[in-house]
């Protein structure tokens, strides 16, 4: 239910503008990208990752502004079974009515609080495209633990609590 407050623990794959364009270029060209989204979690992000002995150490993980994905979420959102975006800021309608017909929901992380989201990043799983798009493009596949707090902004049913604010702006103008 929008403005429900939420934590995030399992799989969060990181996507930017650039992922969001190969994702949808790929689902049209009839072919699967290198992980499954079916059931997942996204975060709008481009994390700061530095390579240690052991693997990679995620130092910076905030989410950037998601209404610039707002043109690829609903076929993305199709295409791959997505239930949960992260990000910041609000999305609009056609993000809703993804949400609405394939029962996913957005949900908004505080924007200038990266170093809180490292932090719940526990294991980086896997990284894709990083030569291809660069560290904050590259597709990263993390383990989260009690990733948040998340406000629950678009739910499953459409509303959208963005919209909902700025209509109930415009009454009191």
């Amino acid at each position: 239910m929008v403005g429900d407050v939420v934590e995030f623990s399992g799989t969060l794959v990181t996507a930017r503008d650039k992922a969001h364009q190969k994702l949808i270029q790929i689902y049209r060209n009839g072919e699967k990208p290198p992980f499954d989204l079916r059931d997942g979690a996204v975060i709008h992000c481009g994390p700061i990752a530095v390579r240690r002995d052991s693997g990679w150490e995620v130092v910076s993980a905030g989410p950037t502004t998601s209404y610039r994905m707002e043109e690829y979420t609903f076929d993305l959102v199709r295409d791959t079974g997505l239930r949960l975006i992260i990000g910041k800021g609000g999305m609009g309608r056609k993000t809703a009515e993804a949400c609405r017909r394939y029962k996913a929901v957005y949900c908004v992380f505080t924007g200038g609080a990266s170093l809180v989201a490292a932090q719940s990043v526990k294991s980086v799983e896997n990284v894709f495209w990083l030569q291809e798009l660069g560290m904050p493009e590259a597709v990263w596949v993390f383990k989260v633990e009690g990733f948040g707090p998340l406000v629950v902004t678009i739910d499953s049913e459409g509303n959208n609590l963005t919209e909902e604010v700025v209509e109930k702006a415009k009454r009191r103008v």
